[in-house]
């Protein structure tokens, strides 16, 4: 047979059914994790089961939000602590402006410097009416995220995360008013962005476009939703204004009694996500977990992200 017969006959490989993303370049991708902080003795043992888990996978950082309004917020500085002292995960804080005073963050920011916690995620946050509320800033705080991120660099030499919204953010006037509130926040000392969830991958792409044109050099993070709940993801998207692609409809028809296939169509969709995006040359993945990890172990085994394997005891 000819070479170019063998080559006819040889399967065509499909991103998923290709070898893991490390294959492709020498190493796996970089990936993080984000977590919410529990609300009750049962939710905080499962939360460590997660953060046990996934611990083996040696992430960037894990980061710990803060609820709307900053409602959360002392069960977010105890579960980052926690992580801290009793794993080798490196932790992120959750910071907003919402409800509390320059000197209460600062004092907070202390806080973690002195308790070993280096990295922060500077946000401006929710305002304490939910989404979709208006946002007043805090008499005697910091007004918007850039402000929060300079002050944060006066306290100390944290590293600093903030968020980016390939979408535009909701309350932003336009897209380019979003692009110059994101270098804002980065010119203050951020040397991160990480994304808002999205779906379209060709959304993400332009926006990463559109910021190296403006100037923006720092990684732009693309974060990652797997999703499980079509009902719970429409609610989510439309106070966030992150837009569902009409083809995402029909992988969950039909599933609403069948958690077990949800759960894989999810990780199929997320895996392929992330392998077109590697493909764009993207190579850091942010996940949001949702305090569960078989799907986040699922997606990174996928993309050749793996805990290492135990040695073979020798004679």
């Amino acid at each position: 047979m000819s070479d170019k017969s063998l080559a006819a006959a040889a399967p065509q490989r499909g991103l998923l059914s290709a070898d893991p993303v490390g294959d492709f370049d020498g190493a796996a991708p970089r990936v993080s994790f984000e977590f919410f902080p529990p609300k009750t003795p049962e939710m905080e043992a499962r939360l460590w089961e997660v953060v046990k888990r996934l611990e083996s996978l040696a992430p960037r950082f894990v980061s710990v939000t803060y609820g709307a309004g900053g409602s959360t917020r002392e069960r977010t500085h105890a579960t980052v602590r926690r992580i801290r002292n009793e794993t080798a995960l490196e932790p992120a804080a959750h910071l907003t402006c919402v409800a509390a005073s320059c000197e209460e963050i600062d004092r907070v920011a202390r806080d973690y410097w002195e308790a070993g916690i280096r990295h922060i995620v500077a946000l401006r946050g929710d305002p304490p009416g939910g989404l979709g509320s208006d946002y007043a800033p805090h008499p005697g705080g910091y007004a918007y995220a850039a402000d929060l991120v300079a002050g944060l660099k006066r306290v100390a030499d944290f590293e600093i995360s903030v968020a980016a919204y390939p979408e535009t953010h909701p309350a932003a006037r336009s897209s380019d008013h979003d692009l110059d509130n994101l270098k804002a926040k980065l010119d203050a000392g951020a040397s991160r962005a990480i994304t808002q969830f999205f779906f379209d991958v060709d959304l993400y792409l332009r926006f990463r476009d559109r910021a190296h044109d403006a100037g923006i050099r720092v990684p732009i993070v693309p974060g990652i939703l797997p999703v499980t709940n079509f009902a719970q993801l429409k609610r989510m998207s439309a106070g966030c204004g992150a837009s569902i692609p009409g083809w995402m409809a029909a992988h969950f028809d039909g599933l609403d009694d069948d958690p077990d296939t949800r759960r894989l169509v999810a990780a199929s969709l997320a895996a392929e996500q992330c392998r077109r995006l590697h493909a764009n040359g993207v190579h850091e993945f942010h996940f949001y977990t949702l305090n569960r990890a078989d799907l986040i172990v699922a997606i990174c085994h996928l993309l050749g992200v793996r805990a290492p394997r135990a040695t073979a005891a020798t004679a």
